[in-house]
């Protein structure tokens, strides 16, 4: 296995990284899948976690994201970005493995040691992040960064999918003694996936790194970043975005395991149909960021999201009905087609306005104040989320008349809810924060939309031969786009005969 920088990196060199670069996401997000996200708050929960708990548990890995300093150091030092990195994401895996033996000790000692592993594989995962971003930032030309990602991040996201339904089922459905049990089943395979995902990205090729003149101190090269003005907006919204996101999304789980009182194997199912979802349309987003931008990516699914973050706690007013499983499924697949767009556009942001050379710098300033504004939230969440524990805000219409008396509630915010509504308020400065960014030409949402029909027209025609089936997913939009050509027709036909 090499893992020294290659001398020259050929096209067909460049081919065979780039389908490697795809298995190994599909083998690293099925170790995630396996162990973290849905699974880890899960287990974390199973062994008596409380709200603060699980709140420093989701800040862990963005609080190790200040290994980025040294690992800034490190790579300039070493200049051997594919050995950093797949020695350092190897020995995270093994770490995983050990892990396993967690669910067979005593739930305080396991927590415990649990806390304790997981930061050792977030701070591993962190020096593994700079060097995997700067090597990358090298390697592809910024043309397909769009389609190259979404393809990734589409094969990631189904295996993903089916890890964490796999160990939702096994973990609730477990035959064998105490259900905690299970989690080591996932807890081995996660480790054994994340070993594949390790070989495969040392088939990766590796350029030598670009010499800029003299290097220069680690302060210098983080300086940098924050005197570039377009590049500190973009700085800026990453921190807000991940302030406003992880305020509420890592208690998802939690709310539905607690308050709405879903078993695990439920709440993995939703959590899939949400991945699903963000894989169909991964494809869309990835064409239209080469074609269009990323900001306007941005501009469409940002209040797609925080809309369904707010949409969560009216699935169950007055009190969970018949109707709040659908509705969360629907509420989770357009959050998850939203998140696609997110997670691409974020992705490719950097990468494509920082300067080539600069990469290790600029795409850790990104990573480190993100992570710190992330880490921050998980925690202000969980400290949150315990006050609200006891409180409630309602808010009902009374109606009386002779012989007549009701009330609707139109509003009910309840322990995690609060959590959901604070993230929806923050998105606000969000959407702000990208509108200073300038990337290119400004495109507006409405064309964004556009494209993003017509692109779901193509695949589906792919798809498909079926005209009815086309008709029937496509129909609403194409009435909705045909009234307003017809309404803009009458317009055009009735102002020459008003001008004087």
């Amino acid at each position: 296995m090499r893992l020294r920088p290659d001398d020259v990196v050929s096209p067909e060199d460049l081919e065979r990284g780039k389908r490697a670069l795809v298995r190994d996401a599909a083998w690293a997000t099925l170790a995630g899948s396996l162990y973290s996200g849905v699974i880890l708050i899960a287990f974390a929960v199973a062994l008596g976690a409380s709200p603060m708990v699980i709140g420093l548990l989701a800040a862990i890995p963005f609080l190790a994201q200040v290994a980025q300093l040294p690992a800034i150091a490190l790579v300039e030092r070493i200049r051997q970005r594919r050995k950093i990195t797949v020695i350092s994401v190897t020995v995270s895996r093994g770490i995983i493995l050990l892990l396993a033996f967690l669910p067979f000790l005593e739930p305080r000692h396991a927590l415990a040691l649990f806390l304790l592993g997981q930061t050792v594989i977030t701070l591993l995962g962190s020096i593994s992040g700079c060097s995997l971003n700067s090597w990358l930032h090298q390697l592809l030309p910024k043309e397909i960064l769009g389609t190259l990602f979404a393809k990734r991040l589409f094969w990631s996201t189904l295996v993903a999918s089916l890890g964490t339904l796999f160990a939702g089922q096994v973990v609730q459905h477990w035959p064998f003694g105490n259900p905690i049990e299970g989690y080591s089943v996932a807890f081995v395979a996660a480790a054994l996936a994340g070993f594949m995902s390790s070989y495969y990205l040392s088939q990766v090729p590796e350029p030598k790194m670009v010499a800029n003149g003299p290097p220069l101190p680690v302060h210098a090269m983080i300086r940098a970043p924050f005197r570039d003005r377009n590049f500190r907006s973009v700085i800026v919204f990453m921190a807000s975005w991940n302030l406003a996101s992880n305020l509420a999304a890592p208690f998802l789980t939690v709310y539905l395991l607690k308050q709405l009182g879903y078993g695990l194997g439920m709440v993995t199912t939703l959590w899939v149909s949400s991945q699903i979802a963000n894989a169909l349309t991964m494809y869309l987003w990835g064409r239209l960021s080469d074609r269009l931008s990323n900001k306007a990516i941005l501009a469409v699914a940002l209040p797609a999201y925080f809309g369904c973050l707010m949409g969560l706690p009216f699935t169950t007013i007055p009190a969970p009905h018949a109707l709040t499983l659908p509705l969360l499924f629907v509420v989770h697949i357009a959050m998850g087609a939203a998140s696609g767009g997110i997670g691409l556009a974020t992705g490719n942001l950097g990468l494509k306005l920082a300067p080539q050379g600069q990469g290790t710098a600029y795409l850790s300033a990104i990573s480190l104040t993100g992570a710190m504004a992330a880490g921050l939230a998980s925690i202000s969440g969980g400290a949150l989320a315990e006050w609200f524990a006891s409180r409630e805000l309602s808010l009902y219409i009374h109606w009386a008349s002779p012989g007549l008396s009701t009330t609707a509630t139109v509003l009910q915010f309840q322990h995690w809810e609060f959590l959901f509504a604070i993230s929806f308020a923050l998105g606000g400065y969000v959407l702000h924060a990208l509108s200073r960014i300038k990337e290119g030409e400004e495109i507006s949402e409405r064309r964004v939309m556009q494209e993003f029909v017509g692109e779901a027209r193509r695949s589906l025609d792919q798809l498909s031969p079926i005209e009815g089936l086309r008709t029937a997913v496509l129909f609403p939009l194409g009435r909705l786009s045909e009234r307003r050509r017809r309404a803009r027709n009458r317009a055009l036909q009735v102002r020459p005969r008003s001008a004087p």
